[in-house]
């Protein structure tokens, strides 16, 4: 997505509240801005007419074209807290977004999405995800709320002594009846990743077995979706991410919620690189599979996000 001079664009969008709603005039410039533009795009709208954008747009739009647009208008801290407010909304919750954001976002990135929460929210994340999840599900999202996975600082023994790590997991799963899954999370939850590349490594020398492999093993439902996805994301997260969005959109339906949020928070980030893991894994490009499971202006921001073939 290249962006382009926030110029007139404020202007525009005026236009379109004046004279009737003109979608791709908001396609063009929600989608070829950066964030930073938009919010000046926000600015300027306000401003103009004494309105809210995002207001003006929720009225005038509908469907998945207007959850696009509205998430668009939004900082990455805030769109990321919006998410995982409305995955533990009303009756059930929606682990699926609750595992894509927590498992794959920095520490600074979660401790900007903790503090917008208790903002926006007036509860903290961890009291929401407390009250709407259990289990080992539950103390594993914890542990990723509250832990420095990314840049903690880490004894210099254990530095040098990957095969004690890896041979805790081993012994948690593969070496025992039934799983310790506390020796799991204790281990996948609170290295960096340089670390727990080594203790992958080191792990498939002891096991025979990938570590990914060793959790379908052992684990099912939310707990193994959310092990897993912290592995692939330590891995490599633009595959990750393209495995999310290939899985959203193959087969009958479309799970849309997952592949508007993927699509709106990592369009700026690393949709270059999501792409081309897209393209390695599946032999398919990215936009042909949006183009072919999407329609109308839902398809034409998301394939302009997506930024051609």
């Amino acid at each position: 997505m290249m962006p382009q001079p926030v110029g007139k664009s404020g202007m525009c969008l005026k236009y379109f509240v004046v004279a009737g709603t003109d979608e791709l005039v908001i396609i063009d410039i929600l989608s070829h801005r950066t964030v930073a533009q938009r919010q000046r795009i926000k600015e300027a709208y306000k401003q103009a007419i004494g309105k809210d954008l995002a207001d003006d747009l929720s009225s005038e739009l509908s469907g998945n074209f207007r959850s696009v647009a509205l998430g668009l208008l939004m900082l990455p801290p805030v769109y990321d807290a919006y998410e995982l407010r409305n995955a533990m909304k009303g009756a059930g919750t929606e682990e699926a977004c609750l595992i894509d954001i927590l498992a794959s976002r920095s520490n600074d990135e979660i401790k900007a999405i903790c503090a917008v929460y208790k903002k926006e929210y007036g509860k903290s994340l961890e009291d929401a995800i407390c009250g709407d999840t259990s289990g080992m599900f539950q103390r594993v999202l914890v542990s990723l709320l509250t832990v420095s996975k990314h840049s903690a600082p880490f004894p210099l023994q254990l530095l040098k002594n990957t095969q004690f790590l890896s041979s805790i997991i081993y012994e948690a799963g593969e070496a025992r009846w039934g799983t310790d899954e506390v020796k799991f999370l204790t281990v996948l939850c609170v290295r960096n990743r340089n670390h727990l590349l080594r203790v992958f490594e080191e792990y498939q020398k002891i096991s025979g077995r990938d570590i990914e492999e060793s959790i379908k093993r052992e684990m099912s439902g939310s707990l193994e979706d959310i092990f897993l996805a912290i592995v692939k994301c330590m891995k490599n997260k633009p595959a990750f991410f393209a495995e999310r969005l290939y899985k959203s959109m193959k087969g009958l339906g479309t799970t849309d919620s997952v592949l508007v949020r993927i699509m709106v928070a990592r369009a700026e980030i690393d949709m270059l690189d999501i792409k081309a893991e897209f393209l390695k894994m599946y032999s398919k490009t990215l936009f042909s599979f949006i183009k072919g499971d999407t329609s109308g202006d839902y398809r034409k921001i998301l394939l302009e996000l997506c930024g051609g073939e």
